[in-house]
């Protein structure tokens, strides 16, 4: 080749990007977490010990009085649909918690020296914390038939339910996503999630019927979106109206990912 020709040649030629490369890139950051949990086995305590923790104290500890004179058997159909709801949505903090913590060692700025599209790492990263969320809904699901629990509604019926319960979680992680790029600290992330997190999942429910609440309480949970879910929960695995709250549920999910994805991409692209 001449002189003529190398001198003309750019520095850099520009790479041809395939059609979906993001999606590909995204599962192989994927898999990197999950690589990284086979790892650090102990950061999967929250979504294994805790499921387990939250049964067994509730449903032995309050399950009599709950129940309104029943035994621990009558709460349990109850319980564990609700139950399952909140240990998942606890679950998508950590979600926030990992970004931040990334970010703060420096694992993003790798990133930025690839040549991958900018919504990667953020997908990678939601995507391999739904090992998470399943390993919770099947170590709670585990425990619950254990202690006698059975799908009233039929075995599909019930998987379905577990399915949507996940993706619940995939939707509203993004939150925690956007926070974790925004906040400074892992324990800020971890803090606000908690703030968040309480008065959604104890405010409704999960433990108790709404009827049975003051009215000023009864009107938060009414619009709170963990009561559709929950109900919806009920509905697929015992038996009663599906219809009404997925459809209240689905709008939610969707919304989620609407308006804090973009706002997790915007804040990425800011940092990096």
């Amino acid at each position: 080749m001449s002189t003529a020709t190398l001198e003309a040649a750019p520095a850099h030629a520009p790479r041809r990007s395939r059609p979906f490369a993001w999606a590909q890139q995204s599962l192989t950051l994927a898999w990197r977490n999950i690589v990284r949990i086979r790892q650090n086995p102990e950061a999967l305590a929250d979504v294994t010990f805790q499921p387990i923790i939250f049964l067994v104290l509730f449903l032995f500890v309050f399950g009599g009085a709950v129940a309104n004179g029943g035994t621990w058997h009558d709460y349990l159909p109850y319980l564990l649909p609700g139950l399952l709801v909140q240990t998942v949505v606890f679950s998508t903090m950590g979600t926030g918690v990992a970004l931040n913590d990334d970010f703060a060692k420096g694992v993003f700025d790798r990133f930025r020296s690839l040549p991958i599209s900018r919504i990667a790492p953020l997908v990678g990263a939601v995507l391999g914390d739904a090992v998470r969320y399943t390993l919770s809904i099947v170590i709670l699901m585990g425990t619950g038939f254990a202690l006698g629990f059975r799908f009233g509604n039929g075995v599909g019926n019930g998987l379905l339910a577990c399915l949507i319960v996940l993706a619940f979680a995939l939707s509203l992680c993004w939150i925690w996503v956007w926070l974790g790029l925004k906040l400074k600290t892992a324990q800020g992330v971890q803090g606000i999630a908690f703030l968040v997190m309480f008065p959604l999942t104890f405010g409704s429910n999960v433990f108790v019927q709404t009827d049975t609440l003051p009215g000023f309480l009864q009107a938060f949970v009414n619009v709170n979106p963990v009561k559709y879910l929950v109900d919806t929960m009920r509905g697929l695995m015992l038996g009663g109206d599906v219809q009404k709250p997925l459809l209240i549920t689905l709008p939610w999910m969707v919304g989620l990912v609407a308006v804090f994805a973009p706002l997790a991409i915007r804040a990425y692209r800011q940092r990096t």
